[in-house]
């Protein structure tokens, strides 16, 4: 009997490492090589500049200083990308304004993600339809009237992937609201999971609703600076979450609506035991 598989593509994993290197290429590198040695497939970062930051409470908070201290400069971009090269894994960025988004399709990067802050920006997003290879649009904070204006875009079939995700963080799993999956996938071919639960049990549970890409914050330490990183998956949480992606991929393996041949032995045992004619 020949297996096949049944059509479901495997997701790809995201390590979103964001800013959690604070600025630091050296540990940017080993987030990147952890990621990459524990499964995941894309390496993610964010792309911003202080300069364009509004005024707001970050100035008075300290969050400002540690913003510029994490941002990536067009340096460290080219160093990252390279790397992320260098290591066989993919780069990807989240671009925070439509200035981001042209630096990185000034550097050759092809695909770009839009954070849920943005996805009401319906000229950025735009603009990256036309100039990006595949565009992922984060849609925690977006109505469904939103929703339909980004999908409604030209070219928004071929190149977008909605990806749900609930952008409060860490959020609790009774408000992961996995069903949405269900409901973005019948308005749009291609959706994916960010997801900003603790831990990987509701990443793995999304795998009910076949996600196309399966997102995770990721970190090193968690005792590293910055919010994300304690509440990030460590690198034995990545390798379990691939190990679950692994064991996806074998159950949905189809063999078929007849006994499979590892059923030929027990199929002779109660032949023989039992009198079937008698």
């Amino acid at each position: 009997m020949t297996k096949k598989m049944i059509g479901l593509p495997r997701p790809e994993l995201i390590a979103e490492i964001g800013w959690n290197h604070m600025g630091d290429m050296d540990l940017a590198k080993q987030m990147i090589e952890s990621a990459k040695k524990h499964g995941a497939d894309t390496a993610k970062f964010q792309t911003w500049s202080v300069q364009r930051l509004a005024p707001g409470e970050w100035d008075r908070d300290g969050r400002r200083e540690i913003y510029e201290k994490a941002e990536l400069s067009k340096d460290k971009h080219i160093e990252l990308i390279r790397f992320c090269q260098t290591m066989d894994i993919n780069f990807l960025s989240s671009a925070c304004s439509l200035v981001d988004a042209k630096l990185l399709l000034e550097l050759g990067v092809k695909r770009v993600k839009i954070p849920s802050p943005d996805c009401r920006n319906i000229e950025m997003i735009g603009f990256c339809i036309t100039h990006f290879s595949s565009v992922l649009v984060s849609t925690g904070t977006a109505t469904m009237e939103d929703i339909e204006a980004i999908i409604g875009l030209p070219d928004a079939d071929k190149k977008i992937t909605l990806f749900h995700c609930v952008s409060s963080y860490p959020c609790p799993p009774e408000r992961a609201n996995l069903p949405r999956i269900q409901t973005l996938k019948k308005r749009h071919p291609r959706v994916g999971y960010s997801d900003h639960s603790q831990g990987i049990t509701c990443t793995v549970l999304s795998l009910a609703y076949q996600p196309v890409a399966l997102e995770k914050h990721f970190t090193i330490d968690r005792q590293l600076p910055g919010r994300d990183n304690k509440f990030a998956i460590l690198p034995e949480d990545l390798s379990e979450l691939k190990k679950a992606l692994d064991l996806w991929e074998q159950v949905n393996i189809d063999w078929g609506n007849d006994y499979q041949d590892i059923e030929s032995g027990a199929r002779q045992h109660y032949a023989e035991r039992f009198d079937w004619h008698g």
